[in-house]
């Protein structure tokens, strides 16, 4: 009889990876949203000056929900 993986196992295989990315922003914990939004914000303007589009505009989102957060107008 063949036998299957289990759905969660083929899900994880398929998904896996080596590890978080070397360069993926750690949250701080305990950090302001002011701190935050000031950081991913920094780290956005240097993606982007270092021609990674995608990887800034990450950081663009992040920094965004930041700033929402500080202005009270988040969802």
């Amino acid at each position: 009889m063949n036998e299957r993986p289990s759905r969660t196992t083929a899900y994880d295989n398929r998904f896996a990876r080596s590890g978080p990315r070397a360069d993926a922003a750690q949250t701080r914990r305990g950090a302001t949203p002011q701190a935050s939004y000031e950081r991913y914000l920094a780290l956005a303007k240097a993606q982007a000056l270092a021609g990674d589009r995608i990887e800034a505009e990450r950081n663009y989102q992040y920094a965004e929900h930041y700033h929402r957060l500080i202005n009270g107008t988040a969802a």
